[in-house]
């Protein structure tokens, strides 16, 4: 099991008590879906939650981590927790965790935050970020409660709310930037189908310059097919004889 410094999970662990040396650099007064999992870890590294009334997890379940591929900006990447640390982060909730589960929802849980970080590498790339070592995640917030004004307007036009929200912030080459992230879900293969699939909107936030100016760009190439400022692709012509 890792430690230290590096061994820290990328979400919201509010409400969660914890050392100034083990929390992760996120704003703990939001509450969050897919956040909350990770409190202070106990000295067996079960990671059972500080509350005498808390349960702690089954013996048995694994305590390995998995390291993400989501880089950290003091070196290292982020890891995701273990199945016994997501069990008793659960249980403090009370939401009832079954110790048959943690194997199916902690790596959907390690798969989804992949697949964000991915998408924000899309929105990244040829910015300069590579000139720096690459960009790193700095922090971020659960805010579940808190719709963005696209969320709403899918909403109004028939779509499914989303189930959570979370702010990331990212360091490239010491500019922050943040990104909004809404997390849906769906079912694959028709609407009869039991396999849950899940739809991550992710964007750069409109709260700065460059992150307009990366949404106007996207605008711009989804609606003409080009790049911003690259020339208008004249077609072929031949002339007829």
């Amino acid at each position: 099991m890792a430690s230290g410094s590096a061994d820290k999970c990328p979400v919201d662990h509010s409400s969660f008590a914890s050392s100034s040396k083990e929390q992760c650099p996120v704003d703990h007064s939001a509450r969050s879906s897919w956040s909350s999992i990770l409190g202070r870890q106990s000295q067996d590294g079960h990671g059972a939650a500080e509350l005498p009334d808390t349960p702690a997890p089954p013996a048995n379940l694994p305590l390995d981590r998995e390291t993400s591929s989501i880089p950290r900006v003091d070196g290292g990447n982020w890891v995701y927790p273990s199945q016994a640390q997501f069990f008793a982060a659960m249980a403090r909730k009370n939401h009832n965790p079954e110790e048959s589960d943690m194997k199916v929802v902690v790596p959907i849980h390690n798969a989804v935050n992949e697949r964000a970080w991915q998408e924000i590498m899309k929105w990244e790339a040829g910015q300069g970020g590579d000139k720096c070592g690459g960009v790193k995640l700095v922090s971020f917030r659960g805010r579940p409660n808190d719709r963005t004004p696209r969320a709403w307007w899918y909403s109004l036009l028939g779509f499914s709310p989303p189930f959570d929200r979370h702010d990331w912030v990212v360091d490239r080459c010491g500019n922050r930037m943040r990104y909004v992230i809404d997390f849906y879900t769906g079912h694959g293969g028709g609407p009869a189908s039991r396999n849950v699939s899940f739809f991550l909107d992710v964007r750069p936030a409109l709260d700065s310059w460059e992150g307009v100016r990366l949404r106007t760009e996207r605008f711009w190439q989804r609606w003409t097919g080009r790049l911003w400022g690259e020339p208008a692709k004249q077609a072929n012509t031949q002339s007829k004889s």
